[in-house]
């Protein structure tokens, strides 16, 4: 009886399985009915494409060509690929590993006369008995009207026109790719060049500035003076430091205090200052040295003009997604026609002023729709003898957008 049992059990399981698997191919089978084989198609084309794009967004060099050749290979639909650059063949997928020194040559001269080769079987000769490369399709990488390297498609047999056009239309995506790479390279490069000449915007007013005031202290007020100090050399520790195109807001408004502690000696109580931070948006990340230029601005082309007491409030809000930042003072404001596409160099309003003397908003403006999109620039309001508000507005979370250590 036992026996039967374990017969009946191992037959029910059996059949269970069965169904499971039978159930499991239906299942498969109707996801892939919900598309046709054109659309299966397009996505796997459009998804390897991707794939490949990555590491060339990164630049053609060893490590991104060896990471994106398989994936071109796979578009070109190739027994091999390799991937050269002017000098050199970064990286090969597939076939074609030993005929390595005649599709280098290749790639040279594609690269030097600009145009597309079909490799015959002659011209790729070798040792090996069953060697099953019988051609190849050459074609160069243009990034930006320049000839950077070359694509060089392997096949089994003589290069078919099938093979001859995917392997120009990638080579065309490629190069496109490798564009937008050094696009986005000078970008950071413009990024640099842009935090530093703000940098030297700032030094030369500000240094002369707070050493005047820490020397008005140190006969009279000897300790004052030394926290000063102290306070001055953390500020351009942090202004002039080596390393990152981003900070935090906690980061960036540690600076601006201690900008603002070095202002408050100068100008005694006729300077007020009004912080409301909301906490939770501290961590939020946004270009470096892009709330000390506003300040700035507030301080010394709003107040410095302005007999009496001024204030500055600055605020930063949570908004959702955003963080909402407002620097504001009531000083003398300025003309809004002098506002030219929106956003203007304010610190150059006043033409009795030295321009090198002034901090550019501007700069802060370009410097915020590169890294977040054009919706993030500068909002100014002003007018005469009403004081200036500028407001900015930063997503909390950006894509290729994060604060250096």
């Amino acid at each position: 009886m036992g026996g039967n049992l374990s017969a009946f059990f191992g037959v029910v399981s059996l059949v269970t399985a069965l169904a499971a698997a039978l159930w499991a191919v239906l299942r498969l089978r109707a996801r892939r009915g919900i598309a046709t084989a054109t659309q299966r198609a397009t996505y796997e084309v459009l998804h390897t494409a991707g794939l490949a794009a990555e590491p060339l967004r990164a630049g053609l060099d060893p490590a991104g060509a060896a990471k994106a050749v398989r994936h071109l290979r796979a578009l070109v639909g190739a027994a091999g690929l390799a991937l050269a650059d002017r000098e050199t063949l970064l990286a090969l997928d597939g076939r074609g590993a030993h005929h390595g020194d005649q599709l280098l040559a290749a790639a040279r001269r594609a690269v030097g006369t600009g145009r597309s080769t079909v490799l015959r079987e002659s011209e790729l000769r070798c040792d090996l008995v069953d060697c099953p490369v019988r051609g190849a399709v050459v074609a160069p990488l243009s990034a930006d009207g320049r000839l950077v390297g070359a694509l060089v498609a392997i096949a089994d047999g003589q290069p078919a026109p099938g093979l001859v056009q995917a392997t120009l239309e990638t080579a065309h995506w490629a190069g496109d790719q490798l564009a937008l790479a050094e696009l986005d390279s000078s970008r950071e490069r413009l990024a640099r060049a842009e935090v530093r000449a703000l940098r030297a915007q700032i030094s030369p007013h500000f240094i002369y500035n707070a050493l005047t005031a820490i020397g008005s202290f140190v006969r009279t007020d000897p300790e004052r003076a030394r926290e000063l100090i102290l306070e001055f050399a953390e500020f351009t520790r942090y202004s002039f430091r080596a390393h990152g195109e981003f900070t935090t807001l906690a980061e960036e408004l540690r600076s601006i205090d201690r900008y603002l502690t070095i202002e408050r000696a100068r100008f005694g109580e006729r300077l007020q200052v009004r912080l409301q931070i909301a906490p939770e948006v501290l961590p939020v990340t946004l270009p470096f040295l892009c709330l000390q230029p506003l300040v700035e601005n507030a301080v010394r082309h709003g107040l410095s003009r302005k007999p009496g007491t001024g204030m500055v409030s600055i605020e930063a809000r949570d908004a959702g997604a955003e963080c909402h930042i407002t620097v504001e003072d009531d000083g003398v404001g300025m003309d809004p026609t002098t506002l030219a596409d929106g956003i203007a160099e304010l610190a150059g309003s006043d033409p009795t002023d030295d321009p090198g003397q002034h901090v550019g908003l501007s700069n802060v403006d370009e410097r915020l729709r590169s890294a977040f999109g054009d919706k993030f620039g500068l909002v100014v309001e002003t007018g005469l003898g009403s004081g200036t508000k500028v407001s900015m507005r930063v997503p909390k979370f950006h894509p290729g957008v994060r604060a250096n250590s």
